[in-house]
């Protein structure tokens, strides 16, 4: 189809600050929920799903996602244009910057999943043309892993062969300037995904919800109602999870929402459990704290909107540069092996495989 036509005791006492001098590229990130002013590791993956226009539109949306570009990747030459596509066998793409310690590449993976159909050949939609192959392209080879696994996860739901090109990006050259947020620019153009999707959680999180009060207080201990509903904090290196590696997800005490996965959780000597990331972006949410005379940011489950901790800028500079500093008493373990019997076993796969 022609478009053209158609057309230590830190979590307390540290302030987060604006860190201006770190190895790591900071930015801020401002569509957090609560307009919240986010740091960490950015990091960018280049994913062509079709006709760019409702690739970008979709993901653009993604809490965590700081930037999108449209583009075109890993033809045979370092210059093309949209008119040349056909003489230099660029993929429409879109080029995806995203905070790392917000939203992980599975779940952006996932999110792409979504939105194609993976065993289609030089077809999206009604789009058809080599410039419509569905590809993955990375920058960083320490992505591929991840990129592999969920390939090989996506691959058992279909009898045919996946037919999502994998490769090192190459030859990555921006669309023309009409092209770039062509959506938000003409809402009501042509595009071949369902943008409303890009609203809508991974999984279904509305079987997670809140007891009323009354119950509440019987069935937590005293310090877990505190913290979560007074918004209290547990003493230092008292919670049984503060030096805990056992392999599995851990879930809101109040709702049994999924809020991080072991695979992201490490020991940062503060005396509280901390993680990386969330399980996924939609998670938790985020809220400004000025209490005890401090900027911080405060951490709370989105289900349930318990108070779970604070979110800092001082996490592994390796990973996502995020340190999730987390209340204990907030939390409740699922062993990996009880998983499916408890009802969690979608999320098996953020909790398998390398950190």
């Amino acid at each position: 189809m022609n478009k053209l036509k158609k057309r230590a005791f830190f979590m307390c006492f540290f302030v987060f600050p604006i860190v201006t001098g770190c190895a790591h590229k900071k930015v801020e990130e401002e569509k957090l929920r609560g307009g919240i002013k986010m740091y960490g590791t950015v990091k960018e993956i280049y994913l062509a799903g079709g006709c760019f226009w409702g690739v970008e539109g979709y993901f653009s949306q993604l809490n965590g996602v700081v930037e999108t570009d449209t583009g075109y990747a890993n033809g045979n030459t370092e210059h093309t244009s949209y008119q040349e596509l056909h003489e230099t066998d660029h993929a429409e793409t879109v080029k995806i910057k995203y905070l790392s310690g917000v939203i992980g590449l599975q779940e952006l993976l996932l999110h792409y999943f979504r939105i194609i159909d993976p065993v289609s050949v030089n077809r999206q939609g009604n789009d058809a043309g080599r410039q419509y192959r569905t590809g993955i392209y990375y920058t960083d080879k320490n992505d591929l892993p991840t990129i592999m696994t969920v390939l090989h996860e996506k691959q058992k739901e279909y009898r045919e062969p996946l037919a999502v090109e994998t490769a090192p990006l190459q030859h990555f050259v921006r669309a023309e300037e009409y092209h770039q947020d062509y959506l938000k620019k003409n809402p009501y153009g042509y595009c071949h995904i369902d943008l409303a999707l890009a609203q809508q959680p991974l999984y279904d999180v509305s079987r997670f919800t809140v007891p009323d009060d009354e119950v509440l207080k019987n069935q937590l201990t005293p310090l877990q109602y505190e913290v979560t509903q007074q918004k209290a904090t547990e003493r230092p290196f008292s919670s049984e999870y503060d030096a805990f590696d056992s392999e599995g997800i851990f879930v809101d005490i109040v709702t049994g929402q999924p809020l991080f996965s072991s695979r992201d959780k490490y020991d940062a000597g503060c005396g509280w459990p901390s993680f990386t990331k969330p399980i996924t972006a939609d998670a938790v949410g985020f809220m400004r704290d000025s209490s005890l005379g401090m900027e911080r940011i405060e951490v709370l489950s989105s289900a349930g909107n318990s108070h779970l901790g604070h979110v800092f800028d001082d996490g592994p500079q390796d990973s996502t540069a995020l340190r999730y500093c987390i209340n204990g008493a907030s939390l409740r373990f699922i062993p990996y092996a009880e998983m499916d019997a408890e009802g969690y076993g979608e999320y098996k796969q953020y909790v398998a495989g390398e950190k």
